[in-house]
C-alpha cells in the first residue's frame, strides 16, 4: 500500500478489561483492521487515567487488577477510515474514538533478509505451543481455536510424545458442526449455544485429529521442511526432539517472516537459489476466479466452492479490480437469513440449488466484497510481492497489467513452491 500525502489517524481510547466477542476488545479491534487491509495500527497500554465515569485507574503495585486505559492509534486513507468507523463503534461501546488529518511523510517496508540454505527449523520455529491430550474434550481445543489463539493444537500423550495434531481443518472436515465458520458468522448467544451442542456430544480430540503427523527434528533445513510443506500439502509442521517429544511448530509463515526481518550481512547464500523464479509472473496463478460487481451473492458462493482458494476477485466490465471476497468476508457481511445457505454450502462444497439461493439473489458482489484491494504486478519480485503479504497479513494477491486489468493471483503457498521446487 502506498500511503504517503494527507491522511487520517484514528485514535481510541478503551479498557484493558473490555472485551469483544470473548476476546479482548483491543485484539478484536486489531483483527478486524488487518482483516481489511488496512495500513497498520499500534495499541500501548497507559500507566494511568480516568475516563466518562471519573474513576482513576492506575497500574500501582497496590492495584494489580486494575482497568488500565488502552490507547489504539490507526493511520490509513480517509476512504478507509470513513469505510471502518461504523464498525469500530458498534465495537467501542464505553470509550473515546477521535479523528485527525495527519501528514504521511513516508511508509516503508523492510528489505527480505536472506538466509542460508543450510538455516536450521530450530532458529525460526515457534517455541510456545499448547498441546491437548487425545482424552482432551473437544469443546475444550474449539475454544482455542474460535478465539484465533492457536491455529493448530499439537496432540501429545503423557510423557509429551506426538501422537496427532488438531486443526482448524480437521473440525470442518469431521464435524458437521463448522467450528472455524462461526465465530465469523455467529452472534455470542449462538455461539454459546453451538459451545454447548458440542459439550453434550461428547466427543475428544483422538476422535477429530489427524493422527501421526508430520514432523521435523531442531536440525532440518529450512528448504528441507519448506519441500515437505509443499509436497504434502501442510500449512505447519511439529518439530519433535529426543524420544518424539514435541519441542515446537513451525509454519509457512514462520519462514516467510524469517525472510521479511532486517538483512544479515554474515549470511550470504539466498534461500532463492540462482536460476529460480525472480518474478511474479513466472509462478502466478492465471486462471482466477472472478465476478462483476453486479454478480448475486449466489453466483458468488457457488464460484467459491468450486475453487480451493476460496477466493474469488471482483471486476468491473473492462477487468479492473475492484473488490475481493472470501468465505470470511460473506460469513462477516451475510444477514442472518443468508448465513444459514451460505454456512452448509462452504462447509459441504456444495453448490446452492432451489430455496437455498432466493435470499442471496437479492444482493450483489459489491456488498460484501472487500475494497480497494492491494494488487501487485507480473514484473514485480518475488521479494515485493512477499513484503505485501506479510505487511498486510493476507494470504494472496491479484496481479494486475500496466492497465491496471487482472492477470492473475499469487499467494503464499505459491512463493513457498517456488523455494522448494528450485532449491
Amino acid at each position: 500500500m502506498q500511503l504517503v500525502g494527507m491522511a487520517q489517524k484514528v485514535t481510541i481510547y478503551i479498557g484493558d478489561s473490555d472485551h469483544w466477542h470473548h476476546q479482548p476488545l483491543y485484539m478484536a479491534i486489531l483483527e478486524l483492521l488487518r482483516r481489511e487491509d488496512c495500513a497498520g495500527a499500534t495499541v500501548t497500554r497507559g500507566t494511568a487515567g480516568f475516563g466518562a465515569h471519573s474513576r482513576i485507574h492506575t497500574a500501582s503495585l497496590v492495584d494489580l487488577s486494575a482497568d488500565l486505559p488502552i490507547i489504539i492509534e490507526w493511520v490509513d486513507s480517509a476512504a478507509r477510515v470513513q469505510q471502518l468507523l461504523p464498525r469500530l463503534q458498534e465495537m467501542v461501546n464505553e470509550g473515546l474514538i477521535t479523528v485527525q488529518p495527519v501528514e504521511v511523510l513516508t511508509y516503508t517496508h523492510r528489505r527480505l533478509r536472506e538466509l542460508p540454505m543450510s538455516l536450521p527449523v530450530q532458529d525460526i520455529m515457534s517455541r510456545e505451543v499448547h498441546a491437548v491430550r487425545p482424552d482432551t474434550p473437544v469443546v475444550e481445543a474449539v475454544k482455542l481455536l474460535l478465539d484465533k489463539v492457536y491455529r493448530a493444537l499439537p496432540v501429545t500423550d503423557e510423557a509429551g510424545r506426538v501422537v496427532g495434531i488438531l486443526t482448524e481443518g480437521d473440525l470442518l472436515a469431521k464435524t458437521k458442526l463448522l467450528a472455524t465458520s462461526v465465530q465469523q458468522g455467529l452472534q455470542p448467544s449462538e455461539l454459546d449455544k453451538l459451545l454447548q451442542q458440542i459439550r453434550q456430544s461428547g466427543q475428544t480430540v483422538q476422535e477429530l485429529m489427524t493422527a501421526n503427523p508430520y514432523t521435523v527434528t531442531p536440525e532440518t533445513t529450512v528448504p528441507e521442511a519448506v519441500s515437505l510443506m509443499v509436497s504434502h500439502y501442510v500449512k505447519r509442521l511439529l518439530v519433535v526432539g529426543a524420544g518424539h517429544k514435541l519441542v515446537g511448530i513451525v509454519s509457512r509463515v514462520d519462514v516467510l517472516r524469517a525472510l521479511a526481518q532486517p538483512g544479515m550481512a554474515e549470511m550470504p547464500r539466498p534461500m532463492l537459489p540462482p536460476g529460480s523464479p525472480k518474478q511474479v509472473g513466472q509462478i502466478m496463478l492465471t486462471q482466477v476466479p472472478t465476478v462483476l460487481v453486479s454478480a448475486s451473492l449466489a453466483e458468488v458462493v457457488n464460484l467459491l466452492v468450486s475453487h480451493a482458494r476460496r477466493r474469488v476477485v471482483v471486476i468491473d466490465a473492462t477487468r479492473q479490480v475492484v473488490g475481493i471476497i472470501t468465505d470470511g468476508d460473506l460469513l462477516n457481511r451475510a444477514t442472518e437469513k443468508e448465513r444459514g445457505g451460505i454456512l452448509q454450502s462452504l462447509s459441504r462444497r456444495l453448490f446452492l440449488v432451489g430455496e437455498a439461493t432466493f435470499h442471496l439473489n437479492h444482493r450483489t458482489a459489491a456488498e460484501v466484497m472487500t475494497a480497494p484491494v492491494i494488487t501487485t504486478t507480473p514484473t514485480a519480485s518475488l521479494g515485493e510481492a512477499l513484503q505485501l503479504l506479510l505487511h498486510h497479513r493476507i494470504k494472496r494477491l491479484p496481479v494486475v497489467n500496466e492497465q491496471g486489468a487482472l492477470v492473475g493471483l499469487i499467494g503464499r503457498a505459491d512463493i513457498l513452491q517456488a523455494l522448494a521446487l528450485h532449491q
